[in-house]
């Protein structure tokens, strides 16, 4: 009985943990901007409100030694937020458990402490498995594009994403946000904007 429930409970884990980012449509994804995911106050969005623009997908904690690198995140967003640069929030608690707040707690955290303006997600699994969010798995997937494949392998690891969908580069966690190589990867994808 007690196998039953608990196998009923990982199912439904799974079930919400893929509706939390889904292709657009039952086509293959082509872009991470085909997807559909939950932002941090539980609405439905689709990445492809992001087209046209440059976008920065990164895995937040908020009791981690990179946590600081949301002020980074918020400089970089008002600094290029009206050249056409984006930058997307995905919460997540696969390293070290350091992102255990639910969303409105990490909505809170990102507000009161960093006054985030930038775009925040509902939490989600970036790590390899069973209940890894179909976004993630498709960012770190070698189809998508195999120089920036391989599993996210700490919080604020960074995805640098062009108008057109496609990801142009990835940094990890020690890449502060505002290092003379992300800035100069944001400003190159937003020169090529058309």
């Amino acid at each position: 009985m007690l196998k039953r429930f608990a196998s009923s409970v990982i199912l439904s884990l799974a079930a919400v943990a893929v509706f939390t980012a889904m292709p657009a449509d039952a086509a293959p994804a082509k872009s991470p901007l085909d997807f559909k995911v939950r932002n941090i106050e539980g609405k439905t969005v689709p990445l492809s409100r992001y087209k046209g623009k440059v976008t920065l997908f990164v895995n937040t904690a908020s009791q981690c030694g990179f946590t600081p690198q949301y002020a980074s995140l918020e400089t970089l967003y008002g600094r290029y937020k009206g050249k056409g640069l984006r930058v997307l929030g995905f919460p997540a608690n696969d390293f070290g458990n350091q992102e255990p707040g639910t969303d409105a707690e990490i909505k809170q955290f990102c507000s009161a402490r960093f006054n985030t303006t930038f775009d925040m997600f509902s939490k989600v699994t970036v790590a390899p498995g069973a209940g890894q969010s179909p976004l993630y798995a498709f960012l770190t997937g070698k189809d998508t594009n195999p120089k920036f494949a391989g599993p996210v392998q700490w919080n604020f690891t960074k995805f640098l994403v062009d108008d057109k969908g496609q990801v142009v580069a990835r940094f990890d966690s020690s890449k502060d946000p505002l290092s003379p190589e992300v800035v100069r990867a944001v400003e190159a994808a937003l020169a090529k904007k058309k």
